[in-house]
C-alpha cells in the first residue's frame, strides 16, 4: 500500500514540474496606474483574443501565469477605471520563464523594460537596429517637404532615392539579423512579419538556414506557409 502512495506522489510530482516547465509568470509593474485592468493577448486565427486580466486597484503591481508552449508575441493592454481602453499596447516575446514588465501610465509602451525573454532580449537588439534606418528616414521626409516648398525638384527626386536606398537597407539588416539568429524563434517572426514581401529566394535561403526546432515551430511554421503561398501565387 505504501508503495502504491510513492509512486503516485512521484507521478504527481513530475506531472507537476512539467506544468511548471511550461509556465509563464508575467510580474511588472506600472507606476501612476491607480484603479484599472490589464489584459493579456495574443492572436489567434488572425483575431487578437484575451486569454487573462487583472483587476488593478491602489497597488500597480500584477501578475499573470499563462502556460506558454513555445516562444510567441504576447500583448499587454490597460484599460482605466472610467473604461476608456488605452491606444498603446506592449508587445512581447512570450516565454516559460519568469518574465518582468515595468512601465508608466503615461508612457504605457515607450516606457515599458522588459526582462526575462531571451526572444525580447533579440527583439530589442534588432529594433535597435532598424530604428537608425527609421530615423535617417525621418531627416530624409523633412528634407523632402523643405526642398519641395522650395520649389527644388531635382533635390526632391534625389531624397526618394535616399530613400528607397534606406528601404532596402533595413531589408537586408532585418535578412541578415534573421540568418544569424536561426536558432531562435524570432528568426522567422521578422520574415513573416516585417519583410514578407521581400524576395523569395531571401525568405527561402533564412528559412532553409533554420535549425530543425525552429522550423517546427508556430513562426517557423508561418514562414514555410508564406514561401509556399508565394510560390503558388
Amino acid at each position: 500500500m505504501n508503495k502504491i502512495i510513492s509512486i503516485t506522489a512521484v507521478l504527481f510530482l513530475l506531472i507537476s514540474c512539467a506544468k511548471s516547465e511550461n509556465e509563464m509568470s508575467l510580474s511588472g509593474n506600472v507606476r501612476g496606474l491607480k484603479k484599472g485592468t490589464l489584459y493579456l493577448q495574443k492572436i489567434e486565427d488572425s483575431t487578437l483574443v484575451t486569454v487573462d486580466s487583472v483587476v488593478v486597484n491602489g497597488n500597480s503591481s500584477f501578475s499573470f501565469s499563462e502556460t506558454i508552449l513555445e516562444p510567441e508575441i504576447y500583448y499587454l493592454h490597460i484599460q482605466l477605471e472610467n473604461g476608456i481602453l488605452q491606444d498603446d499596447r506592449i508587445a512581447f516575446f512570450a516565454e516559460d520563464n519568469s518574465i518582468t514588465i515595468n512601465t508608466t501610465l503615461k508612457n504605457f509602451e515607450v516606457a515599458a523594460k522588459i526582462t526575462g525573454s531571451k526572444n525580447q532580449d533579440k527583439l530589442e537588439l534588432y529594433n535597435k537596429i532598424i530604428n537608425r534606418y527609421s530615423n535617417q528616414n525621418l531627416e530624409l521626409i523633412e528634407d523632402s517637404f523643405s526642398a519641395r516648398k522650395k520649389g527644388n525638384d531635382s533635390l526632391a527626386t534625389s531624397i526618394v532615392k535616399s530613400q528607397k536606398s534606406i528601404i532596402a537597407k533595413k531589408y537586408l539588416a532585418t535578412i541578415s539579423f534573421a540568418l544569424s539568429n536561426n536558432d531562435f524563434e524570432i528568426s522567422p517572426y521578422l520574415m513573416v512579419n516585417r519583410v514578407s514581401n521581400t524576395k523569395l529566394t531571401y525568405l527561402d535561403s533564412v528559412y532553409n538556414n533554420l535549425t530543425p526546432k525552429i522550423k517546427d515551430s508556430k513562426y517557423g511554421k508561418d514562414l514555410e506557409s508564406l514561401i509556399q503561398s508565394r510560390k503558388n501565387n
